[in-house]
C-alpha cells in the first residue's frame, strides 16, 4: 500500500494511506485530506487509485498544484514524489517500490512458477490407440506425475514473522515502545531524516526516504538499498537511537 505524508516546513501533520479508489485533497472540512489554508482550494486535487497505480490530479485550483518543482494537470504518481499546496507538502510513499527494491528483481519477481522437466516424468507414447480403460488409466499417470512435481517444486509455507516492536533509547521519547504492526511504518523528522520500515511475511526491512545521510544500524549506514533487520539492532535516526526487537 502506497501512503501521503503530509508537512508544513518540515514539521511532520500526519499520514494518509491511499486504500481507496479515490481521495480528495483540499480546504472544505469533508476531503479526505483536510488543509484548512486560503491558499489552497475547496476542492484542490484528487488522487485515483487503481491496482497498484495512483494518478494526481489538479481540479482546476487557483494557486495549481505543484509536484517535484513543476505545476502539472495530472500525474503518475511515484516513490518519492513531492506534492506542493500552497506551503503545505504531501510526500508519495509507495510500499511496492521499497518492496522491489529490496529482492532486486522487479514486480514480477514471484509471479512465475517453474517446473524443471527433470522432476517430471515423461510418459512413451502407446504403439498403437489403447483401449478406452488403458487411455483413462494413462491420464490418470499422467495427471498424478504432475501433482508430484508440483508438491516437490512448491516450498513449504513458513510461518509468519514474529511481531516487531520499536523502543526508544535517547531523547526525548526514550523509553517509549513502538509496535510494527503495520505493513508501513514511518520515522523521523520530515526535512531532515525520514526512513520507513516495512513488515513482510519474512521479516522487518529499514528504507531510507529523505535526508541526506542514511539511517544508521549498529553504527553503520544502511545505504539506498532496503536493510533487514535482526532482534536487537540498534537503529539511529534523526538524532535518535531505537533498538529492534521481536516477541
Amino acid at each position: 500500500m502506497a501512503k501521503l505524508i503530509l508537512t508544513l516546513n518540515g514539521a511532520f501533520l500526519g499520514e494518509h494511506d491511499l486504500d481507496k479508489d479515490l481521495l480528495t485533497i483540499g480546504r472544505r472540512p469533508n476531503n479526505d485530506i483536510h488543509i484548512d489554508n486560503l491558499a489552497v482550494s475547496g476542492s484542490h486535487a484528487v488522487v485515483r487509485t487503481i491496482g497498484s497505480d495512483s494518478f494526481l490530479e489538479d481540479l482546476d485550483s487557483t494557486n495549481g498544484t505543484i509536484v517535484n518543482g513543476k505545476p502539472i494537470k495530472k500525474h503518475i504518481l511515484q516513490h518519492g514524489d513531492v506534492i506542493e499546496l500552497g506551503k503545505y507538502q504531501l510526500k508519495y510513499v509507495s510500499e511496492a517500490a521499497i518492496n522491489a527494491s529490496a529482492v532486486g528483481g522487479g514486480e514480477d519477481f514471484e509471479k512465475t512458477m517453474i517446473i524443471r522437466p527433470s522432476s517430471v516424468k515423461p510418459v512413451p507414447p502407446p504403439s498403437a490407440a489403447p483401449p478406452a480403460a488403458a487411455t483413462a488409466s494413462a491420464a490418470l499417470q499422467s495427471t498424478t506425475t504432475v501433482q508430484e512435481a508440483l508438491k516437490q517444486e512448491t516450498p513449504p509455507a513458513q510461518e509468519a514473522a514474529p511481531l516487531g516492536h520499536l523502543q526508544v533509547l535517547s531523547g526525548a521519547s526514550a523509553g517509549r515502545e513502538l509496535v510494527l504492526n503495520k505493513a508501513l511504518t514511518t520515522l523521523g523528522k520530515p526535512g531532515v531524516q525520514v526512513a520507513v520500515i516495512t513488515r513482510r511475511p519474512h521479516g522487518y526491512f529499514v528504507t531510507h526516504v529523505e535526508g541526506a545521510s542514511h539511517p544508521v544500524v549498529n553504527g553503520k549506514p544502511v545505504g539506498a538499498q532496503a536493510y533487514e533487520l535482526k532482534d536487537h539492532d540498534v537503529i539511529e535516526l534523526a538524532g535518535v537511537k531505537m533498538e529492534f526487537f521481536l516477541s
